[in-house]
C-alpha cells in the first residue's frame, strides 16, 4: 500500500480530479487498527453492539470490527441529512431502525464522518431512550464543529481539515465510495 499516482487517481475517479489525498491507505490502517485497539480495552465485559451510520461507514466499519479483539454484535442505522448537496440541510429522515434490542448492551455508533452533528445529536437522542448499558459514538473523520455532542464522541480517527472530502465511504452524491483514500474533491 502506497500512495496511488496521479494517474491511478484519475482511473479511480472516473477521471474526476482531486484536489489532495489528505489520508492515504496505509495511514487510514494504521489508525483503525488503533482504534479496535483502544475499543478492545474500553469494553472489557458486557455486550458490545456495534451499531454503522450507513451508507458512509460500511468500509470503516467493515474494517474496524475485524480489529477489535473481542465479542461484538453488528447492526445498521440509515440516517439521511445530505441528499445530493455537499452540505447537510440540517432535516434528519431515519430510514432504517436497528431491529437489535439496545436495552442492557454498550451501544458504540460508528460515524464516518461528524460535521454538524445534526444528524448523530438526533440518533442519541432515540437510542438513549432505549436504555443501553452505555452509549458512544466511534468516528473516523471529525470536523470538530458540533461542541454539543463531545460527551458522546469517545473514539476519533482523524481530525478532519475543513474540505469536502470522499473516499473509503465518504461520497459525494453516491460517487466515490469505493476510493481506499480519503480525499479532498475539488
Amino acid at each position: 500500500m502506497s500512495t496511488p499516482s496521479s494517474s491511478d487517481v484519475l482511473r479511480r475517479t472516473g477521471g474526476r480530479p482531486v484536489k489532495s489525498i489528505v489520508f492515504d491507505e496505509p495511514t487510514i490502517a494504521s489508525r483503525v487498527a488503533e482504534l479496535g485497539a483502544e475499543i478492545t480495552e474500553a469494553y472489557p465485559d458486557g455486550d458490545l453492539l456495534i451499531l454503522g451510520l450507513l451508507k458512509g461507514s460500511f468500509i470503516f466499519l467493515s474494517d474496524l470490527v475485524r480489529t477489535i479483539e473481542r465479542p461484538v454484535q453488528v447492526d445498521f442505522l440509515v440516517a439521511s441529512s445530505y441528499a445530493d448537496g455537499k452540505v447537510s440541510s440540517g432535516t434528519v429522515r431515519l430510514l432504517y431502525d436497528p431491529e437489535t434490542r439496545l436495552e442492557g448492551k454498550h451501544i458504540l455508533v460508528v460515524e464516518d464522518i461528524i460535521d454538524t452533528g445534526r444528524t448523530l445529536r438526533r440518533l442519541m437522542e432515540v437510542l438513549a431512550a432505549r436504555r443501553p448499558r452505555s452509549l458512544a459514538v466511534c468516528t473516523l473523520l471529525d470536523k470538530g464543529l458540533a461542541p454539543e455532542i463531545r460527551r458522546e464522541v469517545r473514539f476519533v480517527g482523524f481530525q478532519a481539515p475543513p474540505a469536502f472530502l470522499v473516499g473509503y465511504g465518504l461520497d459525494h452524491a453516491e460517487n466515490f465510495r469505493h476510493l481506499p483514500f480519503i480525499a479532498d474533491l475539488e
